[in-house]
């Protein structure tokens, strides 16, 4: 058989792409079904989001930020941002729901692995990368 043929349908212009998420490896016997694994990952709402571009698209109108990448997973959701995409990320944009009782759910890391700042409140914690203006002194 030829590489054409061992397709099972072939693929149409007009039909969208679907994408599923990863099946998660069963544990101890069980398996768990695409619908149960997508609802434990944590990511950002919308809300949060809108902040976060909002920063986002200040900083890349500035010329200090370039591109990003969004990781959603099952503990945490980080948005990291590059000022380059080859380069590690510059700061990570954590969102960590069990930490939300004690230091607070939201965090800055920067690319070093220093925590910034973490709260509670997401506004308070993103204006840790807010560009500040400072007095110049001769």
């Amino acid at each position: 058989m030829t590489p054409v043929q061992n397709r099972e349908a072939p693929l149409s212009e007009v039909e969208p792409i679907a994408f599923r998420p990863r099946v998660a490896v069963a544990t101890a016997g069980k398996s768990l079904s695409p619908q149960s694994s997508a609802a434990i990952l944590t990511t950002f709402d919308r809300r949060e989001l809108n902040q976060i571009l909002g920063l986002y698209g200040r900083k890349v109108a500035a010329g200090e930020w370039r591109d990003y990448a969004i990781d959603f997973g099952r503990d945490k959701a980080v948005f990291s941002v590059f000022r380059r995409s080859s380069e590690m990320p510059l700061y990570r944009i954590e969102k960590q729901p069990r930490l939300a009782r004690r230091q607070g759910a939201y965090g800055i890391v920067s690319a070093t692995g220093l925590i910034l700042k973490r709260g509670h409140d997401l506004a308070r914690v993103l204006a840790v990368l807010e560009a500040r203006l400072r007095l110049a002194s001769y």
